[in-house]
């Protein structure tokens, strides 16, 4: 364990990481010790136990859920969220169930490349032809197709959603007019990126000699001030390049960072950037007193106008009056939170609001300080889009919250506790934070599946914003399996062919044009088929 740095892990020297003693390495099964069988992917071991139908049951099932690249033994630390809930899955496919249990999914094609899709759609039917019912939430189009039953919920999102806007059969749902409607009748698409944006500044980042995991010695070249995705089924060395490679490298350059790359063996151009930064889905803040206004930065400039108001100015007020954060304007008996969470014995904690602010936050003389009517408590609880028309006067307030209407988030409000926003949310309202800065031009943005928890409406938004940071001179790597992303991307990198020990290396490069008729790899033919071409 080191202190103050991430935990280094060595190998162990008696056993070299197979975890087992000598005399249990001695015993095999046609040849192989129990660690060699772990070290195998499903794939080899389906053929390994093809004999013993009990175990390859077991196994195959984790092949039919699209991971046959796994290792039984991989650590499940590894996994991401989208492959460990398939995992599960494949639990309760192998068992014989009674036939009267309901599943909930949570977005099972998460991390799930587009060629293994009907696999999934296909175990789902199987789980309900066993009489059991299936309740999914799911943006993907080819699972809503599928699906016997839908229930859509809108009209529209935050404020103005929350309503049952159609339940029936996808045939009924197609007859009328619900935004999913209009996207699954195609109405509404996302268009092919022509690859005009920007200037070609020729620019480029290339990595030499990448052997991480399953990479195969590859050399890698991202073409700068432009919108890239790394595309490639399950397993294929995505993140190997982008998360473990080259993330740390710029890392170390740019921020002095202790996690040590991937195996490579030089990188050029790294003068074309001066920045890198990772856009993930982790909430804003560690604590619920983190929202927009405070992630953003706005916060203190509205503190600041409080201040300025005659009112404010007469009483002497500072700043940290209008923080609900520390002593002076906000309410003592709760300290700022709005709430007391009240514990309860064997249930889970209860909140509520506090009986002298009532989850306002501030005492009584703050709160009598008001602009345009309206307090600092009533700003935090305003929608964006709301904030964005009172603002509309300050011009610096206005420019950072803008952003936020701008990347589709306009329903939620600027003092909404960060601990109740999605992870598609929370992505976005950073990427709106970067967006309001006033940048050099030469960030590389890294982002790994924004599309996870979107709705086609949303993933219109995303790529608008990502578009708008390209436009600005800088770079940005997506992995995505997402179809709308990839055909509106500047240059694909497809890497595979397949799986695990089967990827590792480039299947093809180019335009979304160029990639559609190489006719290399499956990325190529479903983007084919997406093009009509």
């Amino acid at each position: 364990e080191m202190h103050f740095l991430p935990d280094v892990y060595v190998p162990c020297e008696v056993c070299h990481g197979q975890r087992y003693n000598r005399e249990t390495l001695e015993v095999k099964y046609k040849g192989k010790n129990i660690y060699e069988v772990l070290d195998m992917t499903v794939d080899e071991a389906c053929d390994f136990f093809d004999s013993v139908p009990s175990i390859r049951r077991k196994i195959s099932t984790l092949r039919d859920v699209g991971l046959s690249y796994i290792k039984l033994g991989q650590p499940s630390t590894t996994l991401s969220g989208g492959e460990a809930q398939r995992v599960k899955l494949s639990t309760e496919l192998s068992r014989q169930s009674t036939g009267k249990t309901i599943y909930v999914l949570d977005e099972p094609t998460t991390g799930l490349h587009f060629a293994d899709v009907h696999k999934l759609t296909a175990i789902l039917q199987r789980l309900t032809e066993g009489g059991n019912t299936v309740v999914v939430i799911e943006h993907n189009l080819e699972v809503i197709k599928n699906a016997d039953y839908i229930i859509d919920i809108g009209p529209k999102a935050g404020e103005k959603g929350g309503e049952v806007v159609f339940q029936g059969t996808p045939a009924e749902l197609l007859k009328t007019n619900t935004i999913t409607a209009r996207w699954l009748k195609g109405e509404e698409k996302i268009e092919l990126s022509k690859g005009v944006w920007r200037n070609e500044s020729g620019k480029q980042l290339t990595l030499h000699g990448l052997k991480g995991n399953n990479l195969k010695n590859i050399d890698i070249t991202f073409p700068l001030e432009k919108f890239i995705c790394v595309t490639g089924v399950s397993g294929s060395g995505k993140s190997t390049i982008v998360n473990d490679t080259l993330q740390p490298i710029l890392s170390q350059k740019f921020y002095r960072s202790l996690r040590e790359p991937l195996s490579y063996d030089s990188i050029e151009g790294i003068e074309n950037i001066d920045k890198v930064v990772s856009v993930d889905q982790s909430p804003l803040g560690r604590t619920p007193r983190s929202n927009p206004a405070t992630y953003t930065g706005v916060f203190s400039d509205i503190r600041s106008l409080f201040v300025e108001i005659p009112e404010a100015k007469m009483r002497g007020y500072k700043p940290g009056q209008f923080s609900f954060n520390v002593k002076g304007g906000r309410c003592e008996v709760c300290s700022g939170n709005g709430y007391k969470t009240i514990e309860m014995h064997f249930l889970p904690d209860i909140q509520v609001p506090c009986e002298a602010c009532h989850g306002k936050r501030y005492n009584r003389a703050t709160l009598e300080v008001r602009f345009k009517g309206r307090s600092i408590a009533d700003v935090l609880d305003m929608t964006i889009n709301e904030a964005v028309e009172f603002f509309e006067n300050q011009p610096h307030i206005l420019q950072k919250i803008k952003v936020l209407q701008d990347v589709g988030l306009g329903y939620i409000k600027l003092g909404q506790s960060s601990t109740t926003l999605s992870g598609g949310e929370s992505q976005r309202v950073k990427l709106a934070t970067e967006l309001a800065r006033r940048d050099t031009g030469k960030t590389l943005f890294i982002l790994d599946e924004p599309t996870t928890g979107l709705h086609f409406a949303d993933i219109q938004a995303l790529i608008n914003v990502l578009r708008r940071l390209v436009e600005k001179g800088n770079t940005v790597i997506v992995i995505e399996h997402n179809m709308d992303v990839i055909k509106a991307s500047d240059y694909i990198i497809d890497i595979g062919p397949d799986g695990g020990r089967r990827g590792g290396e480039i299947v093809t490069t180019g335009t979304p044009l160029e990639v559609s008729q190489s006719g290399k790899g499956s990325t190529a033919l479903y983007l084919k088929k997406e093009l009509d071409l």
